[in-house]
């Protein structure tokens, strides 16, 4: 066998048990909504904080 093969046999009728209960549910907290940002500053004002902020450390 190359790099890559595989026996195909191998790979058919493959089961997988699952159990649904103890399943995370990922929109047990879904929220509806909306954001918004007060602030006067623009982009180049942020952009210069954050380089000031970046040299401090």
């Amino acid at each position: 066998m190359g790099f890559g093969s595989y026996d195909e046999s191998e790979q058919g009728g493959q089961e997988v048990e699952t159990d649904e209960d103890g399943a995370v549910n990922v929109h047990e907290h879904d929220h509806d909504g909306d954001v918004s940002v007060e602030g006067d500053a623009d982009t180049d004002e942020l952009l210069d904080r954050l380089g000031a902020m970046k040299d401090e450390e």
